[in-house]
């Protein structure tokens, strides 16, 4: 069962709006052993994650969605900056403002070489940041991102774990010096108790 779970490709959600663009991410993934979702929003990028941008969105769509998303977890994202919309960058926003998604590494794609633009996605949480056409070479800068975000969640756990362990120490250390004033509290009537025997035992062996 382990090496199964081993084997298990890693999944991407890759968001663009041209269809073109969408097929050929699609099949850079796959040829990189990667499992592919695609989406041609924003939108529908943050439905399929369990947030929902639309109020006015079906609910049978959201309960499918979040069915699917507890089912199938997505490991990275990667998403065009240019959509009509809700643009990489607001959705890179999204994403990062939610506690339950912030780890998921993302990776924003854009034709247009704007330093600004790179750096303000950098800046807000980015991981990466590809220029098109993305290339089969781009996929191989995936998996650490994906790696360093396990590691980081793996750290999260372990803290928290320890956070868990110190709280409950003090109720053991109290209840334990308790006890412990209770067994002295005990030998001091103990001894009391011998100290007015002896006594009478003396003036008895005297008279």
């Amino acid at each position: 069962m382990a090496a199964v779970a081993t084997e298990t490709p890693f999944h991407v959600l890759a968001v663009d709006d041209s269809l073109p663009d969408r097929k050929l991410i699609e099949r850079l993934l796959k040829t990189s052993s990667f499992q592919v979702t695609t989406v041609d929003s924003g939108s529908k990028a943050l439905e399929f994650l369990g947030i929902h941008h639309d109020s006015s969105t079906p609910i049978s769509v959201q309960e499918d969605q979040l069915i699917y998303n507890q089912e199938v977890a997505v490991n990275l994202i990667i998403t065009d900056y240019c959509m009509p919309g809700m643009t990489g960058y607001d959705l890179l926003k999204k994403i990062k403002e939610s506690s339950s998604l912030r780890d998921i590494p993302v990776v924003i794609m854009s034709s247009e070489n704007i330093p600004s633009r790179i750096n303000r996605c950098l800046e807000e949480g980015a991981d990466e940041f590809f220029l098109k056409p993305v290339r089969l070479s781009d996929m191989s800068k995936l998996k650490p991102h994906i790696l360093k975000s396990r590691c980081k969640e793996h750290y999260n756990q372990q803290s928290d774990g320890k956070i868990d362990e110190s709280s409950s120490t003090p109720t053991n250390s109290s209840s334990s010096s308790s006890s412990s004033s209770d067994n002295s509290n005990s030998r001091k009537r103990k001894a009391e108790g011998d100290a007015e025997i002896l006594p009478k035992a003396n003036r008895s062996r005297h008279s």
